[in-house]
């Protein structure tokens, strides 16, 4: 009898129902995210069509990429604009790297002046903007301290603004200290080593292992963030990429230098990156 009744209940909803007709519900979802992603396409080479159609490429060819004035910025570009920024990012690099490790173990310190002064330090300068930075070793260091030179001239000294930034370091190197397992550190210290050689040995080399990305992107950032440099009142020779550019272009009343000058901080920083997505899906895989 229940046999009966289910079968007259499917021919019922399969008279009642015209051939082609919707699923109760609508559409399925996977037909919804198909039209969905099409409106999105459609919508997207629309926008690209009409800003095409609209934008003087004759004008824009002229001011922004005219060959013979980018001709002209070589080798000069790549020579004094590219490798002042290459050195002063290595300069400031190390000195962040230095002093975030020494104000990240002050962190973790058990002493609390220690922490108390890396802690207001972090505060401070990860609050800061880096152009104060800059514009306090620039200005406040010379009248702080009358006769004094920052050694390094230009480099020295965008080395120090840049190292003041360690901030940002200091936390990531606490943060892949903290992330080592504490038996780590505890089977270390069974073994007789002292606290010192056991976070020399095994945990601080492991903590490095674990942020070896993120600090690559601190890198990248350090190498936009050298375009400040043109703030201390650097000389011909020690201008790096921004600053070149843009005299460059005030002289030759063209923005070519400029786009140059983009597209060679784009053939450090775009390594760079891809090295860091390289190093964390390293990092992913080695965790399964």
């Amino acid at each position: 009898m229940d046999r009966s009744n289910a079968a007259e209940r499917r021919q019922r909803l399969v008279t009642a129902e015209p051939a082609g007709a919707a699923v109760p519900g609508g559409l399925t979802r996977r037909r919804r995210r198909q039209l969905s992603l099409g409106g999105q396409y459609g919508l997207f080479v629309v926008v690209v069509v009409v800003v095409a159609a609209l934008a003087d490429w004759g004008t824009l060819r002229l001011n922004f990429a005219n060959w013979e004035v980018a001709k002209s910025l070589f080798p000069d570009v790549i020579t004094v604009g590219l490798r002042n920024t290459a050195v002063y990012t290595a300069v400031g690099f190390g000195l962040g790297l230095g002093g975030g490790l020494v104000v990240a173990l002050m962190r973790l310190s058990s002493v609390p002046p220690y922490r108390w002064f890396a802690t207001a330090y972090i505060e401070v300068f990860r609050g800061l903007p880096l152009l104060l930075i800059f514009i306090f070793v620039g200005v406040g260091v010379p009248l702080a301290f009358p006769g004094t030179n920052i050694p390094g001239g230009a480099a020295g000294q965008a080395g120090l603004a840049l190292g003041l930034a360690a901030a940002y370091m200091a936390e990531t190197i606490r943060a892949g200290i903290e992330a080592v397992p504490k038996g780590q550190l505890e089977a270390a210290r069974s073994l007789g080593m002292s606290h010192t050689r056991a976070m020399r040995s095994i945990v601080i080399p492991q903590a490095f292992r674990i942020i070896i990305p993120p600090l690559t992107n601190e890198l990248v950032l350090l190498c936009k963030d050298s375009s400040l440099v043109l703030f201390l009142g650097i000389t011909l020779g020690e201008r790096e990429l921004t600053k070149f550019g843009r005299d460059l272009a005030g002289q030759q009343g063209n923005t070519t230098p400029i786009i140059v000058a983009g597209v060679c901080y784009l053939l450090i920083t775009i390594p760079l990156s891809l090295l860091a997505r390289r190093l964390e899906a390293r990092q992913r895989r080695g965790r399964r």
